[in-house]
């Protein structure tokens, strides 16, 4: 059942509660997503689990009042949420996006923060989109940094605007099908709940933007000076990563691993792209819950 909470910073975020158990899972979708995603996950936790899962700010059934320019903005509404809702302690699964702003929230809050588990996470560098040549091929080294550059991105962009705008869930379905379901698809019945959550999404430059610039790492990504702020992650980190992801390759997930350090545990995924909760759901959960265990 989707219920709302309204925040003091004028947003409302959607959410979905799952069970009434001790321990405390919040759970942060993706790009082109929303809570619903999660829907095969909060099915098969044990009892003493209580999962949230949120639409983050324009995504879903959430409010889109004010845009943004970074993945912070996005923690600090799950900030205002957990404070709303009195949650003080809990771990977080994050997936694609969803892990940059897990790890914002882990940062700023770390007392709140027991595990987290990155789920083919955006990489501690952020996510480029590259300038297109005549033929629309990406031309490497040569990086899209303003929200108009993004804007008008001929290949990432554009094409996903106009699909949105005309609701065309066949695009969107295709690209999916291209992208993220690689290995095994939801059933027809649910991925059309998937589809009709993916075209509410309205804020798709601002989170472009904000993959462009995230950047915790010590060095410079093409559009902006790393902060080093992947250092202050100090919970114990499950970085869960396909072998065949071809939206979030694996040097990515390989990368953040060693970034984090000795407390981060790297799970390369065989026979795993984007979508490890689809690709194979029995082996998602018993990583997941031997590591939050």
């Amino acid at each position: 059942m989707l219920k709302k909470i309204e925040l003091p910073n004028g947003e409302t975020l959607a959410y979905r509660k799952h069970g009434n158990g001790e321990k405390v899972l919040l759970l942060i979708h993706g790009n082109m997503s929303s809570s619903m995603h999660w829907d095969t996950v909060v099915e098969r936790l044990p009892d003493d689990y209580t999962a949230y899962a949120m639409d983050m700010r324009g995504f879903g059934a959430s409010s889109y009042n004010n845009r943004f320019n970074s993945l912070r903005d996005l923690s600090n509404d799950i900030k205002l949420f957990c404070d709303a809702l009195k949650l003080d302690k809990f771990s977080i699964v994050a997936w694609s996006t969803g892990g940059g702003v897990a790890m914002y929230f882990a940062i700023d809050y770390p007392e709140m923060v027991e595990k987290i588990v990155l789920v083919e996470s955006v990489g501690i560098k952020g996510y480029p989109i590259f300038k297109k040549d005549e033929n629309n091929q990406p031309i490497l080294g040569q990086f899209l940094t303003t929200k108009e550059e993004i804007e008008n991105d001929p290949v990432q962009v554009l094409p996903i605007l106009k699909a949105y705008e005309d609701k065309n869930k066949d695009f969107i379905k295709f690209v999916w099908d291209n992208t993220i379901y690689t290995f095994k698809k939801p059933d027809e019945e649910r991925y059309q709940r998937y589809l009709d959550e993916i075209l509410m999404q309205r804020n798709l430059v601002d989170i472009d933007y904000s993959l462009v610039h995230f950047n915790i790492s010590h060095e410079h990504n093409g559009a902006e000076q790393g902060t080093g702020e992947v250092d202050k992650i100090t919970q114990p980190v499950l970085v869960m990563q396909g072998e065949n992801d071809i939206v979030v390759p694996k040097e990515m997930g390989i990368e953040m691993a060693a970034a984090i350090g000795d407390n981060a545990k790297l799970e390369l995924l065989p026979n795993g792209g984007h979508a490890p909760m689809e690709d194979d759901l029995d082996r998602f959960m018993k990583v997941t819950l031997e590591f939050l265990a």
